[in-house]
């Protein structure tokens, strides 16, 4: 699909890896390019893993200050006379998302929130982030993150946009089974940061140990890097599961391990729209998750397509995974829906959500 109103836009991202909203501005800086629009990436820091399209300024590569890099920043802005912006940081820095939103941003701005979760997407200043954004154009990706942050910030502009699959790549990708580990058969998976506040790791360890799944032989893989790392480990131990944990450090290409899983597992205390999910079904791997705010709701139907469980109910998510083994008539119904189920979020349905709301912003 191409647009029929070409702009030039500004992307701003907080880096192109290591993280779920930044795969995101990599994947929509395709989207916009393959509309025909011409794409700028501004990446604040020097980490580039996810494949993009457009023109790349490195600021993370310029050895200056903070306050220099903004007037770096700001003199690209106006050296490329951009029709407009798309933000896709959090904005947890007041000051800092003070000085860009009244002095370095002065053209029409899309801003994106990727989480539910308040101290993760804006400062702590309520009364700041209302001044800043309520007549901004804001970007969710959630239902629930639309109305809660409308209500708390009297939002004028703003609407969902769920994030995207492109199912070619994603499926082109899943092929790669060269850095598969093949001692890994039967096993179930998590994938991304491992980080106890966000990711509640410790609950799955324990569901995971009280459930048939050692019984039946199938492992628990956790691929990916965090700062909770050592500990969930000890807590491995501690549990006596070092035989049945597998710790995987991320990789570029994790969704081999994904197709070749049973089931995707993800217990997060909260999420902003859970990529991990849409992957899984996309590459026919039914999935357990807990109904944290915002997005597992909005993706998965209970007992359809993947199974979705109150959170912090350890009975019910061991029940869960239980059912996944001893059931397979559910599994395998939600194995065969998964792919169906996801299509809503085409990267060519996406992007002309995405054309629209440039369209808008800028009628």
């Amino acid at each position: 699909m191409q647009s029929n109103n070409k702009k030039k836009i500004c992307l701003v991202v907080s880096s192109l890896g290591q993280g779920g909203a930044q795969k995101v501005g990599a994947l929509l800086s395709k989207m916009l390019h393959d509309l025909g629009h011409e794409v700028h990436i501004v990446s604040v820091l020097n980490i580039v893993d996810y494949s993009y399209k457009g023109t790349l300024f490195n600021l993370g590569k310029i050895n200056a200050s903070r306050f220099k890099k903004l007037l770096i920043f700001k003199n690209y802005l106006k050296a490329h006379n951009f029709d407009c912006i798309i933000d896709n940081r959090s904005r947890v820095q007041a000051l800092r998302d003070f000085i860009i939103n009244k002095f370095i941003y002065k053209i029409p701005t899309i801003y994106i929130v990727h989480n539910y979760k308040t101290s993760h997407a804006f400062s702590k200043y309520n009364w700041l982030n209302k001044y800043l954004y309520k007549n901004e154009m804001l970007i969710t990706v959630s239902q629930a993150a639309e109305h809660k942050f409308k209500s708390l910030y009297n939002l004028k502009n703003c609407r969902t946009i769920y994030n995207p699959i492109d199912f070619i790549a994603l499926n082109k990708q899943a092929e790669k089974t060269q850095h598969l580990n093949s001692s890994l058969t039967n096993y179930i998976l998590f994938y991304g940061r491992l980080n106890e506040h966000h990711k509640n790791l410790k609950f799955l360890l324990r569901t995971y140990k009280a459930s048939i799944l050692i019984e039946k032989g199938y492992k628990l893989v956790l691929l990916g890097n965090g700062n909770d790392t050592d500990t969930l480990k000890e807590y491995t131990q501690n549990l006596d599961l070092q035989k049945h944990v597998v710790f995987i450090p991320y990789v570029e290409n994790p969704l081999p391990y994904v197709k070749q899983a049973k089931f995707t597992v993800l217990t997060s205390n909260f999420e902003g729209f859970p990529m991990v999910l849409l992957e899984s079904l996309a590459l026919k791997t039914p999935v357990i998750a807990v109904d944290c705010n915002s997005g597992p709701r909005e993706i998965i139907e209970h007992k359809f397509n993947g199974l979705l469980i109150e959170t912090n109910n350890e009975t019910a998510f061991e029940n869960a995974m239980n059912s996944f083994i001893l059931d397979d008539t559910l599994y395998q119904n939600c194995k065969q829906n998964s792919v169906n189920s996801v299509k809503q979020f085409s990267i060519s349905e996406i992007a002309k959500q995405w054309d629209k709301a440039i369209t808008d912003l800028l009628n």
